[in-house]
């Protein structure tokens, strides 16, 4: 048995699990089965899209529920991303408020019956996490130029006088390697944090469900106890706790690559988007 076939036997199955074994040898199915997470995260995708279309399509002074919700959305993920950075770090309001929508959006997916969350795979939260560090590297290069990021992960030496002179020579490639390997680290605790805790609450629902139908299994229902119910309000808290860690997270590395003067926000530019 494969490990993706191990973690779905502990899950709770989905449509696509419950096709690929009602459905044998056909193409489709398997190519379904195969890419499970990337076809969930696609509808979630959609359902995204619907709502920012919907809410956008012909916007209303005086705003419906929809739209006046959306905008409630915007206007705190703009105030989160603004606390951490400051008013110069709306800029990147955009990237952390789609990465925070995209986020909580899939791991909320799982609770709905038949379907999956995405982000109980590594291999999506490896791409979320790849996608931060891309996106905080080009911040780094973009605001403090080559020169100056490769001087970030230097450590910023300025030393004064020979002794100083000798003291950086011999610490700054160690400064610079730690902190190559600290940029490096970053998206494996991101997208581990978030796949183990993600998985898990899948994993407890899916116990809770298997057992609730084994406790029946003796009468032959075709349903059992729903054990699983009281878990969901602790899988609703996880996943909205997660989403907010991973996008805080993803916020203070941006704020660490921008430069500082004497204490204040250098102001980010557009083309930092």
């Amino acid at each position: 048995m494969s490990q993706e076939a191990a973690e779905a036997s502990l899950e709770a199955p989905n449509i696509i699990t419950l096709l690929h074994h009602a459905v044998h040898d056909s193409p489709v199915v398997d190519f379904l089965h195969h890419f499970e997470a990337p076809v969930f995260s696609g509808l979630v995708i959609l359902a995204l899209t619907f709502v920012a279309r919907a809410a956008t399509h012909q916007p209303s002074i005086v705003p419906g529920k929809l739209q006046n919700l959306v905008e409630m959305a915007v206007e705190s993920l703009d105030d989160f991303v603004t606390g951490i950075i400051g008013p110069s770090g709306r800029v990147y309001t955009p990237f952390i408020g789609t990465l925070f929508l995209y986020i909580v959006a899939m791991n909320l997916i799982g609770i709905v019956p038949g379907m999956k969350s995405p982000t109980s795979s590594v291999n999506t939260t490896i791409a979320l996490a790849l996608t931060v560090f891309v996106y905080v590297q080009s911040v780094g290069i973009r605001n403090l130029g080559v020169l100056g990021y490769l001087d970030h992960l230097a450590g910023s030496p300025r030393p004064h006088g020979v002794v100083g002179m000798l003291i950086a020579c011999i610490s700054v490639p160690f400064n610079f390697i730690l902190h190559t390997l600290g940029e490096l680290t970053k998206p494996l605790s991101l997208s581990i944090r978030l796949f183990g805790n993600i998985f898990g609450e899948d994993v407890l629902i899916g116990q809770m469900l298997m057992l609730g139908i084994a406790a029946l299994s003796f009468l032959h229902s075709p349903v059992g106890i729903p054990l699983q119910l009281p878990f969901y309000l602790l899988a609703i808290l996880t996943s909205v706790i997660q989403a907010v860690v991973f996008s805080l997270l993803s916020t203070i590395y941006i704020f660490l690559m921008l430069p500082h003067e004497g204490g204040k926000h250098h102001s980010p530019t557009k083309g930092d988007l």
